[in-house]
């Protein structure tokens, strides 16, 4: 069973998945933050891919996706920094990015190295549905990657079932219409939350973008089954420069 669907068969609430991006804010940080999420209880980690023009990201995320690249990151890089990964990192790996540097390095060569190197998953979010299904679900599938797609609160109904029904581990609920970054709470997101649970979809959600504290963590964990945490753990690295410093600071964040 793939890590993804295995984890979500096992724990049904409280999932806490964590973004960084790949060399950031060393070349070499890769492998130390997944470490250090795994140790620290993190179930999930979307490994960004590093993009010149992310157009989802807010200002944290693009800048430190500039960073990496200053820093020397790319795709090859990346694989070679994952190539025995799986010797100490057990939880669930999503490779998270834009579709033009994966058609660079050719859509099945990228699928071939995550399934070689232990990913589990992709996230594409310029990645249409229809030609995902037309073109890269047969090939994605081949690999046994789960393909991950995004909702937000502007996405149709037949949408969203359409994606329910092509996908499988976890559809990423975007929490509003703007781009990546930090908010204080979700209160005017509730009936969108419940939209959504009433569909009674058949994969479970995870909601991102903006969850950076508490109050945050909590509304979400109680509409879906856990939260994905980027920006703020961008931004704890920004703070503090080390990694396990910035890991710990995050977890302190969304506690208290």
């Amino acid at each position: 069973m793939n890590r993804i669907s295995e984890l979500f068969q096992n724990k049904k609430a409280n999932i806490l998945s964590v973004y960084f991006t790949a060399g950031f804010p060393k070349l070499e940080d890769t492998l130390p933050t997944l470490h250090s999420l795994q140790a620290n209880g993190v179930d999930l980690v979307e490994i960004g891919v590093p993009f010149s023009d992310p157009m989802a990201d807010g200002i944290v995320i693009q800048d430190s996706s500039h960073k990496a690249l200053e820093n020397g990151m790319s795709i090859r890089k990346l694989f070679s920094q994952l190539e025995n990964v799986r010797e100490s990192i057990h939880i669930p790996l999503i490779m998270m990015g834009y579709l033009n540097p994966v058609l660079q390095f050719g859509f099945e060569n990228f699928c071939a190295e995550c399934s070689r190197v232990g990913v589990d998953g992709m996230i594409i979010p310029d990645l249409p549905m229809a030609d995902f299904q037309n073109e890269y679900k047969a090939i994605s599938q081949k690999y046994g990657l789960e393909f991950i797609f995004l909702i937000t609160p502007e996405t149709s109904d037949a949408r969203i079932r359409e994606i329910d029904e092509n996908t499988n581990g976890f559809i990423y609920m975007v929490s509003s219409t703007a781009v990546t970054g930090t908010q204080s709470s979700f209160d005017g997101r509730v009936e969108y939350f419940n939209r959504i649970n009433a569909m009674q979809l058949k994969n479970p959600r995870l909601i991102g973008f903006g969850i950076s504290n508490k109050a945050t963590i909590d509304t979400v964990n109680k509409y879906a089954s856990g939260a994905i945490v980027g920006s703020a753990f961008i931004k704890t690295l920004n703070e503090t420069g080390n990694v396990d410093e910035a890991v710990k600071l995050l977890l302190k964040k969304l506690s208290e």
